[in-house]
């Protein structure tokens, strides 16, 4: 492949993204497929001022805190995403901008703008939204990560997000219920995979 894929992993907290996406990389590499997985906010200089707003989210107005996010993502692109693409590799995304419409577009700013804003990134080839309710999501950061939750996972929030989230009409994305095992929703997200693989013509080695 001269060009390789992107596919984003996006949904509430809680919905499993951080547990799914290496599977679908070690499946994919067991198909011969070059994989590079990585996550939004980044580790960067603005990822970081990011996930400091975790737990003090009042910090920074809201613009602010878009901006954030526009400018991690920019560097995240510029630096990561787009090397690996004209490598030739699949890059696995851990939340993408997606995420920002969402969860910024909760917060009271435009979506639509939101995605206009973020007309830099390039499109997915696969968004991968993992689908479930706030009350089921809340319960598995309490019981089965045995977190506290954060600023940006206060029901009310979530509640709003998920609305966003099943308000997003683009092509690229494939929902996958997410409030099921691990393995069968695994199952559903590969599927989807070699849909889109079939759709592009891709053969793979395994």
């Amino acid at each position: 492949m001269s060009k390789g894929m992107l596919i984003a992993f996006e949904g509430i907290d809680g919905t499993g993204k951080s547990s799914q996406l290496p599977l679908l990389a070690e499946y994919l590499r067991s198909l011969g497929f070059e994989v590079l997985e990585t996550r939004e906010p980044t580790t960067g200089v603005f990822g970081q001022e990011i996930r400091s707003l975790f737990q003090d989210r009042q910090r920074v107005s809201r613009e602010r805190e878009l901006e954030l996010f526009l400018l991690d993502r920019r560097q995240h692109v510029e630096e990561c995403i787009l090397p690996a693409l004209e490598q030739g590799k699949t890059v696995l995304t851990d939340r993408y901008y997606f995420s920002t419409a969402a969860y910024q577009g909760a917060a009271g700013c435009d979506p639509a703008d939101i995605f206009v804003r973020n007309s830099f990134a390039p499109e997915p080839d696969l968004v991968l939204l993992l689908t479930m309710s706030a009350t089921e999501s809340i319960a598995r950061i309490r019981d089965l990560r045995g977190e506290t939750l954060n600023d940006f996972e206060q029901r009310d929030q979530l509640e709003k997000v998920a609305a966003l989230f099943a308000s997003f009409s683009h092509g690229c994305i494939v929902r996958i219920p997410a409030a099921r095992p691990l393995v069968e929703v695994q199952f559903s997200i590969r599927d989807a995979v070699l849909q889109l693989l079939e759709k592009k013509g891709i053969e793979c080695a395994g």
